[in-house]
């Protein structure tokens, strides 16, 4: 084991290498979580609704002459399948983005076409995995980082689909980064608890200031906790970049999708992605982002 962990430390290539393999094999279980983890909270939802009304538990139970419990679902069972044939996934069908390549994009069973999304958590996983394993080196900060990165890629596409941003995924985000923070891995502990505290009070105050002008709802409480999670990663100096990075480029989609692709103004955006694209940007450029603008500021 020493001799691995020194072959890591003394070859950056096996090192990045590594990261972008194991990358790769996390992205394929990235795509679980985005698919399973909406459909496991919808569930207890539905058993704690249950529990308050003193009603059955339609989300444990099966309409039968004899009611019988449902199979558990969770992020391992059952086995991955089809949804249209229900053809079980092998280890074989599930090798990330190889798999997809073979298969031609389509289920072996029924030839129905699988999403190009599959391939792309998972290259994107892998990509992201390596550059961070690149630009930290090896050691605890680039274990963090890809933690980190690992997490804002779940919590984009599970906000995507849902509009949610599970506190399954947020709210250990965040202790991690004051975990890792205790020995100043990207930023001091005393930034990392201020970040946590600003980041959610930040959007806390947004969202009351809108709903009192307004009448209505701009944004979740998930959002509240992704930014203060960001802040807990990278200290609060950076929380004025990622809110700045993350408004910008999600007025440039809204009023994209609104022009172009006729949507709707009254259509909600998740605003989830762009605070976890203005958490990535500052984590890998937010020092030199930041030195770039203050010096702007003191030019002549």
């Amino acid at each position: 084991m020493a001799t691995f962990f020194q072959l890591l430390s003394e070859s950056p290539t096996f090192f990045i290498a590594l990261s972008g393999l194991v990358g790769l094999l996390v992205g394929s279980f990235l795509n679980v979580v985005i698919h399973r983890l909406p459909k496991m909270m919808e569930r207890e939802w539905r058993h704690q609704c249950a529990e308050l009304n003193s009603q059955p538990d339609t989300s444990t139970q099966q309409n039968t002459d004899t009611t019988t419990a449902l199979a558990p679902y969770n992020l391992h069972i059952p086995r991955s399948a089809c949804p249209q044939c229900g053809h079980k996934i092998s280890a074989l069908e599930n090798i990330p983005i190889l798999s997809y390549l073979v298969l031609r994009g389509k289920c072996k069973g029924c030839g129905t076409a699988i999403s190009m999304r599959y391939p792309f958590v998972e290259a994107i996983t892998g990509i992201l995995s390596a550059f961070a394993a690149w630009h930290f080196g090896f050691g605890m900060d680039a274990v963090g980082a890809i933690v980190f990165v690992w997490a804002l890629i779940a919590l984009t596409f599970i906000d995507l689909d849902t509009q949610l941003l599970p506190d399954d995924i947020t709210l250990p985000l965040l202790w991690l980064g004051i975990i890792f923070n205790m020995y100043g891995a990207f930023t001091s502990l005393n930034n990392a608890v201020a970040g946590a505290i600003a980041g959610y009070l930040v959007l806390w105050s947004v969202y009351w200031l809108f709903k009192l002008v307004t009448g209505k709802e701009g944004m979740g409480y998930g959002d509240f906790k992704l930014l203060a999670a960001i802040g807990a990663w990278l200290g609060w100096p950076m929380l004025p970049l990622v809110i700045m990075l993350s408004s910008v480029v999600g007025a440039v989609v809204g009023i994209t999708l609104i022009l172009v692709m006729r949507h709707g103004r009254n259509i909600p955006i998740p605003f989830g992605p762009y605070l976890a694209g203005g958490g990535l940007i500052a984590l890998f450029w937010g020092q030199q982002l930041t030195q770039g603008y203050l010096h702007l500021l003191v030019m002549p």
